[in-house]
């Protein structure tokens, strides 16, 4: 397993398929690349099926243990069965989605290997919805994440970002895990370094403290240190969990950060909020990635705390030891 300099191992890998989306919401950053969202049909410039086996197995050489598929929406990819069924056996596998192509499917990805969904709903009201994905999908979605439940994907991880749109719907998404089995929620703070309109932004820590007021337990994940708060019931009585996601100005969260992000045209990424350090894996041959992987590796720096530090005003600025460096050749 390879380790950065600061201690953090590598354990797990999130592979976007593609930058092609059917959904338009006014919150995307596209894994950190910023709206590079192009035509609907599949585009030469996506990494094949056997590019991404190809990184998996190396990535398994390193002792990777999980990996999960993102897009844009990875099920435009209709080689994602292919893909799942040839990831190595070691790796718990995982996909993030907007549901919308789960219905028909879920059950085949599970025969592959799926093993837990992650889905993209940010509101229970269909206008609401609509207003945010710029989709008129809503009952597809919540008919996908029926799907998964029925292929047994249990749990569901609905994927919830909080930002102004958005805040007001939290209360109505707590209840709505905490009364449906099979379901747990996720609500990601909006990252407005990566999507621009900071005016959008919420003060997270209000959303922690009132669902510490609501929990009738709270407990910490190793991942990131993250809270885990459960809502009527506990995790030994089947109570909604909800989950906070708060990478913004947060030195703990990178410090516990143990991923590499793979750009779906199939550059290896070390940080979410930095574009500078994608490092090319050439042809996508195994000893190309694996030099590739161990010199990302070996780069991983802490993004808050390191990368970018407090000045005397507690304002966030960029350290003045990273200042001179050079980007890595492909």
């Amino acid at each position: 397993m390879l380790t950065d300099d600061f201690g953090r191992e590598v354990t797990g890998v999130r592979v976007s398929l593609t930058d092609r989306c059917n959904f338009d919401c006014v919150y995307c950053h596209n894994e950190g690349l910023g709206d590079t969202r192009g035509p609907m049909d599949p585009q030469d410039d996506e990494m094949s099926t056997d590019d991404v086996v190809a990184f998996l197995e190396v990535a398994a050489e390193f002792d990777v243990d999980a990996v999960k598929f993102t897009g844009g929406e990875p099920m435009l990819r209709q080689d994602l069965e292919e893909i799942i069924e040839r990831t190595p056996d070691q790796m718990e596998v995982s996909l993030t989605t907007n549901g919308t192509f789960l219905p028909g499917r879920a059950e085949s990805l599970v025969e592959a290997g799926l093993e837990r969904v992650n889905v993209s709903q940010d509101a229970l009201d269909p206008q609401d919805f609509a207003e945010i994905t710029k989709s008129g999908a809503y009952e597809k979605v919540l008919e996908g994440v029926e799907a998964a439940l029925d292929a047994g994907l249990d749990p569901v991880k609905l994927n919830m970002v909080v930002f102004e749109h958005t805040a007001g719907y939290v209360p109505e998404m707590v209840d709505h895990v905490a009364e449906n089995d099979g379901l747990r929620l996720q609500l990601i703070e909006y990252m407005p370094e990566l999507t621009g309109k900071p005016e959008w932004n919420v003060d997270i820590q209000r959303v922690h403290d009132w669902l510490a007021e609501q929990a009738d337990e709270i407990e910490h994940r190793e991942m990131h240190d993250r809270k885990r708060y459960w809502i009527g019931g506990t995790a030994d009585d089947d109570g909604g969990m909800v989950e906070i996601v708060d990478p913004v100005e947060n030195p703990t969260f990178c410090a516990n950060c143990h991923r590499v992000r793979v750009t779906h045209e199939g550059y290896l990424k070390g940080c979410l909020n930095r574009n500078d350090d994608l490092k090319s894996m050439g042809e996508m041959s195994k000893p190309e990635i694996r030099e590739a992987f161990r010199e990302v590796v070996a780069n991983r720096v802490p993004y808050y705390g390191e990368y970018m530090i407090q000045n005397g005003d507690g304002e966030w600025e960029l350290n003045d030891e990273y200042l001179e460096v050079e980007p890595p050749a492909d």
